[in-house]
């Protein structure tokens, strides 16, 4: 029993049935886990502690095993607080506040990528004014690289790359994922 309060009657804790629809929901957070890529796991704010479990749980095929395995990591996640479980649905939720951000920092990213390379220099300086601690050589040797890449039709090398470099300046260090529409095998080819 959870009890009551003698004095004004209200319940001191949670229902069993509110704890377990928790212990439900941390169980299938887990599982949403289990399923990722190594890739896709190091991206979200997973704590090293519980790293090794969702490992062990991919390695294991057995049914009553994995399930087992999956009950011991929604237990290990439930030590952990709440902000950080919220923090892991969000960055698993596409429609959630750092998919948002993500995307917003892609767009950027790719709005300044073709400012850069259509305008030049005035560019180059407005891009500076905002991000004083960029590497002004760096960045005009990506874009004179990436407007000879296209009067040659070259593969994109340095308009990848440029577009790496910008995204890592707008989102304040955070490598990208990968490009938009940029498949794994040019990753492997470049």
């Amino acid at each position: 029993m959870r009890g009551k309060d003698p004095e004004t009657g209200e319940y001191l804790g949670p229902s069993r049935s509110r704890q377990r629809r928790e212990a439900l929901e941390v169980l299938a957070l887990g599982e949403r886990l289990a399923e990722l890529s190594e890739a896709q796991l190091a991206r979200l704010p997973v704590p090293e502690s519980l790293l090794p479990h969702i490992r062990q749980c991919r390695r294991i095929t057995s049914h009553i095993a994995r399930k087992r395995q999956l009950a011991y990591l929604a237990k290990q996640m439930r030590r952990e607080d709440d902000d950080t479980l919220h923090a892991i649905r969000d960055a698993l939720d596409e429609h959630g506040e750092a998919a948002r951000r993500e995307v917003a920092a892609m767009h950027r990213a790719e709005a300044w990528r073709e400012r850069l390379l259509d305008g030049g220099d005035e560019a180059l300086a407005r891009l500076l004014a905002e991000h004083p601690d960029a590497d002004r050589q760096r960045l005009r040797q990506l874009v004179r690289n990436a407007q000879e890449e296209r009067k040659r039709e070259k593969p994109p090398r340095s308009y990848r790359e440029l577009y790496r470099e910008l995204h890592r300046l707008i989102a304040g260090g955070a490598a990208p994922a990968a490009e938009p529409g940029e498949g794994d095998a040019e990753d492997e080819l470049a």
